[in-house]
């Protein structure tokens, strides 16, 4: 039996409504919410605070809770209740918050690059989660439960991963 990871991450929007996604060094990465791993004994709270400030140099305000999104990996059977699943078994926390002010507050760690994008420009290259997450948050809707299945589409031209649409897809609004 492995371990239940647990992480946090954030949809960020700016104050012209842009949507905050880093993008990982190495070929073919995927555009991602910021995020991380709590420290023990930290609240998903804290951890979302701390790691977006630590990863994008923003301070924000945590809005509300988009939802809760299981990753696994692709294939293998869902695990026994009350049991974790196979590595990768990762539970991540998704918020919503706002960026405060006008500039970052602190330099960001680096290590990932960020970029701003208005949400009818969001780029191709996005992991299923940040897509599945971003769509749920700019929809309004929050106290979501997910699974997002790994993207069936092959690259693009260029080695790029290209994103499947989410609608439909596991989504539990509650």
């Amino acid at each position: 039996m492995s371990s239940l990871t647990w992480a946090v991450a954030a949809v960020v929007t700016d104050q012209a409504g842009q949507v905050l996604l880093c993008r990982r060094s190495g070929p073919g990465r995927r555009w991602a919410l910021p995020g991380g791993r709590p420290r023990r004994d930290e609240s998903p709270l804290t951890a979302a605070v701390r790691e977006i400030r630590a990863e994008t140099g923003w301070a924000v305000d945590l809005v509300d809770l988009v939802g809760l999104y299981r990753l696994g990996e692709p294939g293998v059977p869902r695990p026994p209740a009350g049991r974790s699943g196979a590595p990768p078994d990762v539970l991540v926390h998704v918020f919503r918050a706002r960026v405060r002010g006008d500039a970052p507050a602190a330099t960001p760690i680096g290590g990932c690059d960020l970029r701003w994008y208005p949400p009818e420009g969001l780029p191709e290259a996005l992991t299923p989660t940040t897509r599945a997450a971003v769509a749920d948050a700019l929809a309004g809707r929050s106290g979501v439960l997910r699974e997002p299945r790994p993207d069936p589409v092959p690259p693009g031209p260029r080695g790029e991963p290209r994103s499947a649409p989410v609608d439909g897809e596991n989504a539990v609004p509650r």
